[in-house]
Parts: C-alpha cells; structure tokens; sequence
C-alpha cells in the first residue's frame, strides 16, 4: 500500500498546497503554513440506511406560527429583517470599522429589553465597562439587558445557560474562539467552527443570534464564504464618515426580501431611525435656481427623492476639470457627451461639477434625465421649477427609455407634494392621479416639459 502523501495546509485561510511555502499562496499571510494529517484512504462500501428520529411530516401539517417574527421595536431595522427577528434565526451584521454597528445593536437589545425579553450581549472587542459607558450615552441601561467581555466560544454558551436570553449579540464573531480548533483567531477555520456552533445553539434553543462581522477593503465580508451560507439574514452596514446616514441592506433573507433598505442617523446620543430619508436629499431653495434637477431612485424596494446639481464654468484651461460626486461618473461624462451632441451644451470648454445633495449615492440609470436637465439647466442658465421631477434612461442617440418601477417612484413624488412629473413614453403601469405627467420620447421633449411653467393641476391624468 502506497504510503501517503504530506498535505500542508494554511491555518488563516484553509488553501492546501502539495509543499511549504513562506507565504501562503491564496491569502498572501506569512508563516501560516503547516503540516497536516492527510486523509485517510477509505474504500466506498456504501452508506446504510438509518430509521429517522422525527419522522417526515406532510406541508400542509406543519405549523408556521414557530417562525413567526417578532418586532425588535426599531421600524427600519424591523423593515429589512422582513417585520422583525424570528426566534431561532442567526443574522450577520457585516459593515466597515466605525460605522455604527455596535451602536445600532445596542439601540437594538434596549428596545428589545423594554418589551419585558431578556437580551445578552457579548463583546470581545471592548471591555464591560467601555459598553457601559456607551449605553448610558444612548440611554440604553435596562435590567434585562446582560453583559458579558468574553472571547471564549464554550463560555459563552456557559452565559446563554445561566441567562437564558430571547436575543443574543455577538460582537464580533472573528474574536470568538472554539478551543480544539486550529486555526488564528479570526481565521477561516475558527470563523467556520465558531458561527457552526452558534447556528446549532439557535436552532436547538430558539434563541435568536446577531453576529457581528467585519468587511475587507473590498467591501466583502471578512472570513470563509460558507459564513454567509450558515447564516439565515445577512446584512450590510453602510455609511460615509463624513456623512451621518447611515443605511442597513439586506444581501440575504430566509424571512423577507432580500431587497429592503433601512435609513438611520449617526448622532451624538446614539443612532435614530429615519422613516422618510427623501426630505434629507432635497434642499429647499428660497427660490428656484439654475442647475437642479429632482429624481427619484430605488434602493431596493424603497424610492427615495433626490436632487442632483450641476456646475458648468468657461475655462481657458486645455483639460477642463470635471468632478463628480455621489453619482457614477462614467455616466456623467456620457451626459456630457449626448448634451453636446443633440442638446447644444459646448461641455468641451467648461468645467464641470455635478453632486448629489445630502450624501445620497445614485449609480442607476434612471437617474440620466435629471442628470442631463441638471446640466442643460446650467448651462442655460434657466432653473427648473422645483414641483418637477424627471426620471428615466436617456440613450446616446437622445432618446429617452423605459425604467422599472415608474409607479412606486411617481407614487413616492406626489407623496411628498411634488406636482410634476417627466417620465418616459410608452409607461404602461398605472399610475397615481392629480399629477401633470408628461411622457417624452427625446431630450428635446424632455427640456421643453421641464422649462415649462406649471398649469392647473387636471381633475384627471392623462393616458
């Protein structure tokens, strides 16, 4: 029998190799190589059959009142966990360093501890005593919260005994470690080994789990892939630091979809929950001024208003400057370039600036209309009424296309008092009366709708 081969194996990652090596070839980490065991050759000879504990029941019999959710008592956390935490679930919270997460989590377990329900909440990353302090800040003292400063996986589940907690929060899940695992703390192996563990205590006790997770530089989350296949709910913290938005997006849901955008604000005695972020996104000018144009995007399933703005300057500069902020600027440069061609605009000889308001980020095309009206407007010198709001994809040939869901984001436009709506031709949904709707099919329908002073509103949209 032949003798077998040694298999090295790297303790960060998991990439085997056929030899050692320095510096492991997949991660990039450096004495993390080693000699494992290799596999035992086994000799397939079939599996036999076992009789089944619990035997399998009919759909229709089974009850789905055990994974009813129950509501954390923050309204947009709530909206993108799909109406609330379902007892024996484990959610991952992934967001870069500083953003809010712990914060968030413990706004979470105080509204969680005023409905009478016990929450535990575990840190190895800061001491009791530094949590403590941030609770008093955010208000969030309460006697059925438990606090625990601990790394150790098999005493963690020591505290889940003797507290017997609704809600677990584990932050974060790479300082956790499971003796009789190998593998650095925050490794791929011990990450794996740790939330293993935690879903079998969630599904055994019914006990629902948020875990902590960091990002890399890529925005990802950090450790094995399989971590966010272990998981139910994976969601992803988002947020500028030179901004106080902050926006949770669901990536993953067993309960809801995957789809749904919750807003909040970063501020100084904790993190509150924004139900309608449109109104941070529009400034409101004394009157109406040259360069502004109103859309409205989709995060998800939620339409929010925003405003884009545009700058252009003459210049005697050979490379004008072009700079753009909040928006995608592949498409900015192409609104230039259509502007240019069928709109008149000499962007060739100016500087260009075009932001959004309020850290809002737009990268979908829909947003091309108010980006080239904002531009047109400027360039003009001739300022779009601030009832109107333009959606839709503008081609490089000057037409103006077709974007989904053109009923929710008109809906969400009257909503807020806008009067005025430019939207593609050929929109076939239905949509909401006592807006002046105009259908254009190019720019030059597109800029003679939106220079075009309001008339009374009609008693009847037209079709």
């Amino acid at each position: 029998m032949a003798k077998p081969k040694a298999v090295f194996r790297c303790s960060a990652c998991g990439h085997q190799v056929p030899k050692w090596f320095g510096r492991c070839p997949d991660c990039g980490e450096w004495g993390t190589i080693a000699e494992s065991a290799p596999a035992a050759a086994t000799r397939s000879t079939g599996t036999a059959s076992v009789a089944p504990s619990h035997p399998a029941t009919r759909i229709t019999e089974v009850s789905a009142a055990t994974a009813g959710a129950e509501p954390t008592g923050i309204g947009e956390f709530d909206r993108v966990l799909g109406r609330g935490v379902v007892p024996g679930s484990v959610i991952l919270l992934a967001g870069e360093p500083g953003v809010g997460k712990s914060t968030l989590l413990l706004e979470t377990v105080k509204h969680w501890a005023a409905q009478d329900r016990t929450a535990l909440y575990v840190t190895g990353e800061e001491s009791a005593g530094q949590v403590r302090l941030r609770a008093e800040r955010t208000d969030a003292v309460d006697e059925n919260i438990y606090l625990a400063a601990e790394t150790d996986l098999a005493t963690v589940l020591g505290h889940v005994e003797a507290v017997s907690p609704t809600l677990l929060i584990v932050d974060s899940v790479q300082t956790m470690v499971a003796s009789g695992t190998d593998g650095v703390t925050g490794g791929v192996t011990q990450i794996r080994a740790v939330t293993t563990a935690l879903v079998s205590l969630a599904k055994s006790s019914g006990v629902a789990v948020i875990l902590v997770g960091h990002v890399t530089k890529d925005g990802n989350v950090a450790g094995p892939r399989s971590l966010e296949h272990l998981v139910d709910v994976v969601l992803a913290f988002e947020g500028d630091r030179h901004s106080s938005l902050r926006m949770v997006r669901g990536i993953k849901n067993r309960f809801g979809p995957a789809d749904e955008v919750g807003c909040f604000e970063q501020r100084s005695d904790g993190i509150h929950e924004v139900p309608d972020p449109s109104g941070i996104f529009v400034h409101q000018h004394p009157s109406e001024v040259a360069g502004s144009a109103t859309l409205v995007a989709m995060d998800g399933r939620r339409a929010m208003v925003g405003q884009i703005q545009a700058l252009l300057n003459t210049t005697q500069m050979s490379s004008p400057r072009r700079a753009v902020s909040g928006l995608d600027s592949a498409r900015v440069a192409m609104m230039l370039a259509v502007a240019e061609k069928h709109a008149g605009v000499a962007a060739g000889t100016k500087e260009v600036y075009a932001s959004t308001v309020g850290g809002m980020r737009v990268t979908e095309p829909a947003a091309d209309l108010a980006i080239f009206l904002a531009v047109f407007s400027s360039d003009q010198d001739k300022p779009i009424p601030s009832t109107t709001v333009a959606i839709g994809e503008v081609g490089l040939a000057g037409e103006v296309r077709r974007v989904p869901s053109i009923a929710r984001r008109v809906a969400e436009a009257a909503r807020l008092g806008f009067r005025h709506v430019i939207i593609p031709a050929g929109t076939d949904e239905e949509l909401p009366r006592g807006l002046r709707i105009s259908r254009v099919s190019d720019l030059a329908e597109a800029q003679r709708a939106a220079l075009s002073r309001l008339a009374p509103v009609p008693t009847r949209t037209p079709f």
